[in-house]
């Protein structure tokens, strides 16, 4: 089980290894929503996402052994960047697996920091792959489904509480289900009165579709742009959290999530990527739903994307604005 207790443990741990992330009012998109709103910046942290905190803290934790036989990884994007970049600064070898569809920078990051880069046809091949290198020797080091992973990235919720002590709502994406995991376990131990809602985007929904069948499903594949939510299923240690802990998850369409990326852009001067600018899409779709004192807290998650790619996308999903 992942606590209270493991999540600030995890803190003590990677605190020298990390950044602590500002949490930032938002003026302008309190004034759109019609409440309070304050965004955890964690598009700022080492690698562009909050990853690092999980990288680290379970790094951190291996044998002389198993740092001598190395670490592997599997990732759409921000947990392979993360991987390295942890295993550069701990001196560990890495290899990380990556779908063919992962973003050019993304690929390129990861290199540069000294890992080992293997592409695959798809993101469960690359899952596959990892498996594969784990059975020769070295650890994986999962994205979402380790305890010690998921505590790690809880403590970007223990920054929130501080900065932010009278939070109603947080809204935090869902991938495999990892972060939001440890931002429950921390949340609810301090704080159980808060809400903590989800959002996937259409074609990485893999935690509405488990909700919906009790079970993790098998994506048949990711068509969403928010590649970095792109896991082709979800584990039942994070369904199970997930199920028990949050007040709902909300899809939103990859279109909003791009709306989104340009309503950040323009009012909060942020530049995310479409699996944190898509929380902004969620408190939107919230707003009926929250009572007129709630004050909500959006997790923007990472902000590994290039103009390039935003441009791209708007004038595929949003021709008016091309």
């Amino acid at each position: 089980m992942i606590t209270l207790q493991s999540v600030q443990a995890a803190r003590a741990r990677i605190s020298p290894y990390v950044v602590r992330t500002p949490t930032v009012v938002q003026g302008r998109l309190t004034e759109l929503l019609g409440r309070p709103v304050v965004a955890k910046l964690e598009l700022l942290q080492h690698a562009g996402s909050f990853k690092a905190r999980g990288a680290f803290n379970r790094m951190l934790d291996l044998s002389d052994d198993e740092r001598g036989a190395g670490v592997v990884a599997v990732s759409g994007g921000n947990h392979g960047l993360a991987v390295a970049f942890a295993a550069r600064e701990l001196g560990v070898s890495a290899k990380v697996i990556m779908p063919a569809s992962t973003p050019a920078g993304s690929i390129a990051g990861a290199r540069a920091d000294g890992a080992e880069v293997v592409l695959t046809a798809t993101i469960a091949e690359a899952f596959t792959a990892a498996a594969r290198e784990a059975t020769l020797g070295r650890l994986l080091v999962h994205p979402f489904d380790d305890p010690v992973v998921i505590a790690g990235q809880g403590t970007l919720a223990l920054e929130l509480l501080e900065d932010a002590a009278d939070l109603t709502d947080v809204i935090a994406s869902i991938g495999g289900g990892g972060m939001i995991s440890g931002v429950l376990a921390a949340v609810k131990g301090l704080r159980p009165d808060i809400r903590v809602w989800g959002v996937e985007t259409v074609g990485a929904d893999a935690m509405t579709r488990a909700i919906a069948a009790g079970r993790p499903v098998q994506l048949d594949a990711i068509t969403s742009i928010a590649k970095t939510l792109g896991a082709p299923a979800v584990s039942q240690r994070t369904l199970d959290m997930v199920r028990t802990g949050v007040e709902g998850v909300v899809v939103v369409t990859d279109p909003d999530a791009v709306r989104a990326i340009e309503v950040l852009a323009d009012r909060a001067k942020i530049i995310a990527e479409p699996a944190a600018a898509c929380t902004w899409s969620a408190a939107l779709r919230l707003r009926d739903r929250l009572p007129p004192q709630a004050r909500v807290a959006l997790i923007i998650c990472g902000g590994n994307v290039s103009l390039d790619d935003i441009e791209g996308w708007r004038r595929q999903l949003l021709p008016s604005s091309g």
